[in-house]
């Protein structure tokens, strides 16, 4: 076998440019942690002596992590002063946790990624699954953080008036389901926006409900109440709307999900399903997006689904038509794209 050197350079270099971004990571979850890009975006340009003082760590450590991250286009160097300084952009990726654009909430997930990997590897051979709450904990604060922003620029200005008279329902005062919750910021989110409305978020973690509940007391939020149930047999019926977010193709039994969803409902309700987006082809998702979404697929979707009854694996890039096929066995007669994002598709189900 002979090797195309040109076709093995371009390989080699983009393991590099690989291997630099998979080692920054730790370096992210550090500066969110610890004020640095905050401080930098707040006060900068700085020194690294400057950026220490205002975080109240070590001079030498900074001075590294400035230097990787300046590296990876993150932060940004001025050579002749020897400050760094943030632009707008890497202000909204890296500082800002209510920006849409911000992303520091994955590098949590990819942490729990490398923590559990022995299990997935265990998984790989014997074909078992790995549950939701045998992941590390990062993990579920990391979910919550990568999906919060998307959800609050968009839940109430887009997603809900995509819905067909959804919204005038929730003004007037709707019952609402919110399965597989997590943590609850999609909940919270809603019930803000509509106080007319009753919200009960739904999940079968019973530390992310807890979670959850704290957050909404916190809050002061009175139209809204968390609950541990399983999404085959969360409680209640005469649902206006029931929602489910980023968390339908973790389902062991998806089509039992959507078929007692279907029975919640009044017969005028609506199921929303918001997914990550997914062409229907997998040569149509060999994409920065896709190859990110089949990743986390790959160490946390797919083990989770298996590890439950059914186990049906639809994995975090099923697109719209696998999806649809779904909801359609469980019952559901009319199914439709209402929108979607670059990151997410927003599905419509009615009875």
């Amino acid at each position: 076998m002979s090797i195309n050197e040109s076709k093995m350079h371009e390989l080699l270099g983009k393991m590099v440019s690989d291997m630099g971004a998979a080692a920054v990571a730790p370096l992210v979850i550090l500066g969110d942690k610890l004020g640095l890009y905050r401080a930098l975006a707040g006060d900068g340009p700085l020194t690294t002596e400057q950026l220490a003082d205002a975080t109240g760590t070590t001079e030498r450590y900074v001075r590294e992590w400035c230097a990787a991250q300046a590296g990876s286009g993150y932060i940004s160097y001025d050579a002749d002063t020897e400050r760094f300084s943030m632009t707008p952009e890497q202000q909204a990726v890296f500082a800002d946790a209510e920006s849409p654009m911000c992303m520091t909430g994955g590098y949590y997930s990819i942490a729990s990624m490398f923590v559990d990997e022995p299990k997935i590897t265990h998984a790989f051979q014997s074909g078992e699954g790995v549950a939701w709450g045998d992941h590390s904990s990062c993990l579920f604060c990391g979910v919550e953080k990568f999906f919060r922003p998307g959800y609050q620029a968009n839940i109430v200005s887009e997603w809900l008036p995509a819905l067909d008279g959804v919204v005038e329902k929730l003004e007037r005062g709707a019952k609402v389901a919110d399965v597989g919750c997590g943590f609850g910021a999609s909940t919270r989110i809603m019930a803000r926006a509509f106080p007319n409305s009753d919200f009960v978020g739904f999940d079968f973690h019973e530390p992310s409900i807890e979670h959850a509940t704290a957050e909404a007391a916190a809050a002061g939020i009175s139209n809204l109440r968390y609950t541990t149930a399983a999404a085959k047999h969360f409680p209640g019926s005469d649902y206006d709307l029931v929602v489910l977010f980023d968390c339908f193709h973790d389902m062991g039994d998806p089509v039992g999900a959507a078929a007692h969803v279907l029975r919640a409902l009044k017969p005028n309700g609506t199921m929303m399903l918001v997914e990550p987006f997914a062409h229907d082809r997998l040569a149509d998702n060999l994409n920065p997006i896709g190859r990110m979404f089949y990743s986390f697929s790959t160490m946390i979707c797919t083990p989770a689904s298996i590890s439950q009854e059914v186990g049906l694996a639809l994995g975090a890039q099923a697109g719209e038509k696998r999806l649809g096929d779904v909801v359609s066995e469980a019952g559901f007669t009319r199914f439709r794209r209402a929108a979607a994002t670059p990151f997410n598709l927003i599905l419509e189900a009615r009875p």
